[in-house]
This record gives structure tokens, C-alpha cells and sequence, in this order.
């Protein structure tokens, strides 16, 4: 290796760092830069919380199933390593709330439970007259004072009251993040809510008149097409091209940076197979607990030690068709706050990727855990799926135990975007930006966390270092 080549080190090998050093690594190539870029990830694999199991023909993903088309990163980078052909979009059919013990299909034109169509939401039954009589209030309702921050559910609740908030909006938004809507940030998890309702006043108004109409020949179709994108040999497919499109050797794995120091213009690593390594560049993509360790002697990092992160599990079971005598029309569902349920949603894989599922066979996914009762997630495998069957046995009738299940636990996975996180994230970068510069943080503790959010962080990485590069080479031949 040539002594003038810059070292960059990526840290982190979910989707994220792999998005980095695959892209990092084609444009070096591509420009004939002179940049020697490596991956270390603390654990034996790579790709983080997407895993696909493949067993008896079924494709089970044990984290994220799938990412939003609209959201073109992901699907750019499946066909840059070679996956275009396997690209599929999901089945659109009937989705539902559970709430108040019934499940309930989602009202025709709600937009992430906002209401833009007035005959479904009226004839609706996840509502009292009462609630909808005050979600109404929200054509009458002054804006929100501007710039101010907070929380999911002080904004929905003032505008559309309770019940919209705790029947509606909450099982949607609250199961994107595992979180509380009564504490996550509104400015970090949708702020577009916020800018709907800056222009328009009435939340209502604003996402009818900014979502466009569907075209009428989408409802006759048998098989509508849907607005998430997968793979149809599972995810964890995605994760093995891009690890196979990167340079020989550069990957290493089982080896985790217990400290890095700034020395000079570059920077000291310190492995935990007690090595050194010294970088002119570093991407950062572990979650925010495991950063701060890392620059333990940097007290900008502290704000990291206050943001909490959430448990959860995905629960996947196998079935004969016989199994379920009573089927239910639809995709899946979510449940409401106020039924004595553990799951938070259920999804009828088999119905919304028929991929995935032999013929024959039913696959349910449901998913355990939330912001203040994660205590199942520590349960036995025996215990989540008696719970899990005791649930869903409520609105089913389920007669055979599964073939066989999938439980998958993500322990403290889940970054919680509270209040004020969108500020804590911006001081931190800027004094990361000033005192420690070369040095770049991305993934789903900062600035979103579906896998199209990770791969936009990864590829502004990638531009930051290279423009770092450049800048830091053209000083150094100055001198």
C-alpha cells in the first residue's frame, strides 16, 4: 500500500457503514483516487438488524422487511450490486386497527391516520361521534407557533383530539419507532406534518391538497400494487452483494474500536485485538451508546448517554393453511392503546408477500415490545408464543400450533427521537465538525432509521469524506 494513499475507516457494518465503504470504494475506483478504505464491525456479520432466515421455502426477515419505494436510495443501490431483477413491491390490500377489542379497516384516505377523506372517516367505528365532532376542530385551529418542537402526540392531540390520536395515529406512528408519540420529537420523526400545517393552517386540508389523487384504474385491480419495495430472496441477500461487490480484505469483522484519539491531522484507533490503526478519515455508523464510548474523552458526546433506545422482538410462524378457520380479508393490522394485547401489530405475510410464503402455507409476523413494556421481550421462546397465539386468537381462530417460529430479539435497538433531538444531534455534529474534522456520524441514531434514511446517511458520507479528502490533500501540498 502506497504510503501517500488516505486511509479511511468506516465503523459499523450495518446498512449503513456497508452503504459507505461500497460507495466510498466504487468512486475511488471509478475516479482513480488514492484512498485505501476498510469496515470493522464489532460482531461475526455484517448488515446489523437485517437477517433473513430462509427455512422450508418461507423467506422470514428478522428485522426490516422492506423500504419505501418513493424513497429511491434503497432500490438504486439493490440494482447497482446487482439485485434490479429481484426487486418486487408488496401486495396493497386491506389493512386494520384493533381497538376497543374489534378491528376495524383503516379509514379510505388517511394518510398516516390523518384524515383526508370525509365520508370514510364518518362512517368509520373507530370513532365516537364525539371524537370525530372534535377531530373537525382541526379546520378551525390556529398554527402551531413556528419553529417550536414537540412531541408526536401534543401536536396530533391539539389538532385531532384523542381519540384520533390513540385509535389511529399512534398504533401507525408509534410502531415505526417502538416508541411513545407522547415523546418522540415531532421536528425528528415527521416534520413534514409540522410544514403541512405551517402553509395550510389545517392539517386536514393540507394532506389532501399535497397527496396526490390515485389513479382510478388502481382500484379494479385485482393485485394493486403497493408503496413498499423487498427482495425476493429477503434482505439479507442485499447485505451479502454489497459485501461482495467490496475490495478483497477490507472487511474485517469481531473487531471493535475501543477509542479513538485525534493525533495531529489524523487519528488513533484502538482495537479490541489491542492493534492500532491510524485514519485520515472516519464514518462513524454505530448507534449512539456505542459512539459515545468510543469518544469517551470528548464531553460533546454526552447528550448520547441520555437518549434511550427500545426493545422489541418480531415473531414469525409457519402454518398449514387448515390451521386458520378464521381468515380475515387484508394484509395485517395494528392495535390501539386501549386493548390488553402484548402484540403491536400482525402482519399476514403470506397475503402482503406471497413470496415468501409456500404455497399452501400461511406466514404471520407479529411484533412484541414498545416504550414502557418491553418486559416480553425477555421472555422464554414458550412464553412469547403463548402470548402471541392467546392474541392473535382474539380476532382469529387459530386450531394448530406453527409448523415452526421465528423469534427475534433486538435488544435496545430502536433510538428513541425524543424532544429536542433534532438540536442535541446538530450540537453534537457541529462540535464533532469543529474539533474533530474528517470525522462523520450516520446511521439510525441521528437521522432516520428506515434503510433508505441509513443509505441517504451513507451516501452523504461518502461526499463529506471525499470533499475532506480533497481539501486535506490540496493543504498538504501547499506546505
Amino acid at each position: 500500500m502506497s504510503e501517500e494513499n488516505q486511509k479511511v475507516v468506516v465503523i459499523g457494518g450495518g446498512i449503513t457503514g456497508l452503504t459507505t465503504a461500497y460507495y466510498l470504494q466504487k468512486e475511488a475506483k471509478e475516479k482513480g483516487l488514492t484512498i485505501d478504505c476498510i469496515l470493522l464491525e464489532a460482531s461475526h456479520r455484517v448488515g446489523g438488524k437485517v437477517q433473513t432466515v430462509v427455512q422450508d421455502g418461507f423467506v422470514i426477515e428478522r428485522g426490516p422487511d422492506s423500504f419505501l419505494e418513493r424513497k429511491q436510495s434503497a432500490a438504486r443501490l439493490a440494482k447497482s450490486v446487482g439485485l434490479g431483477d429481484k426487486l418486487v413491491n408488496n401486495t396493497a390490500g386491506k389493512s386494520y386497527v384493533l381497538a376497543n377489542g374489534k378491528l376495524h379497516p383503516m379509514p379510505g384516505g388517511s394518510i398516516m391516520g390523518i384524515p383526508t377523506q370525509v365520508g370514510p372517516f364518518i362512517t368509520t367505528g373507530l370513532f365516537t361521534p364525539f371524537g370525530k365532532l372534535r377531530a373537525a376542530m382541526d379546520f378551525l385551529l390556529p398554527r402551531t407557533p413556528a419553529g417550536k418542537d414537540q412531541s408526536l402526540g401534543q401536536f396530533f392531540r391539539r389538532r385531532l383530539g384523542d381519540e384520533v390520536v390513540e385509535n389511529l395515529i399512534e398504533p401507525l406512528l408509534s410502531g415505526i419507532y417502538a416508541g411513545d408519540i407522547d415523546q418522540l420529537s415531532l421536528m425528528s420523526t415527521f416534520p413534514q406534518f409540522y410544514q403541512v400545517e405551517q402553509k395550510y393552517r389545517s392539517l386536514i386540508m393540507g394532506m389532501k391538497k399535497t397527496t396526490p389523487a390515485k389513479p382510478k384504474e388502481v382500484t379494479v385491480k385485482k393485485n394493486p400494487k403497493g408503496q413498499f419495495q423487498t427482495i425476493t430472496s429477503g434482505l439479507q441477500s442485499l447485505i451479502d452483494a454489497i459485501e461482495n461487490k467490496l475490495e478483497p480484505g477490507s472487511v474485517y469483522k469481531g473487531i471493535r474500536v475501543e477509542n479513538i484519539k485525534k493525533q495531529g491531522n489524523q487519528y488513533e484507533l484502538k482495537l479490541s485485538n489491542s492493534e492500532i490503526l491510524i485514519a485520515d478519515s472516519i464514518v462513524v455508523t454505530t448507534p449512539h451508546h456505542a459512539t459515545q464510548a468510543m469518544f469517551g474523552q470528548y464531553s460533546f458526546f454526552e447528550p448520547f448517554t441520555e437518549m434511550p433506545s427500545t426493545s422489541v422482538a418480531t415473531v414469525a410462524m409457519a402454518f398449514p393453511e387448515s390451521a386458520i378457520k378464521k381468515d380475515i380479508e387484508g394484509t395485517g393490522f395494528v392495535v390501539s392503546r386501549n386493548n390488553d394485547y402484548i402484540i403491536t401489530a400482525c402482519t399476514w405475510t403470506h397475503k402482503k408477500w406471497p413470496h415468501t410464503t409456500p404455497s399452501g402455507k400461511v406466514l404471520l409476523r407479529c411484533y412484541v415490545g414498545k416504550a414502557g413494556d418491553e418486559a416480553i421481550v425477555d421472555q422464554s421462546d414458550d412464553e412469547i408464543i403463548k402470548v402471541v397465539l392467546d392474541d392473535l386468537n382474539k380476532t382469529m381462530d387459530i386450531t394448530e400450533q406453527p409448523e415452526f417460529t421465528v423469534i427475534s430479539r433486538w435488544k435496545d435497538a430502536m433510538p428513541q427521537y425524543t424532544v429536542g433531538h433534532k438540536e442535541r444531534i446538530e450540537f453534537v455534529k457541529k462540535n464533532v465538525q469543529e474539533q474533530l474534522p474528517g470525522v462523520y456520524l450516520a446511521g439510525s441514531s441521528y437521522e432516520g432509521l428506515g434503510l433508505p434514511d441509513c443509505i441517504d446517511q451513507g451516501e452523504a458520507a461518502v461526499e463529506q469524506v471525499l470533499q475532506y479528502l480533497n481539501e486535506h490533500k490540496k493543504q498538504l501540498q501547499l506546505v
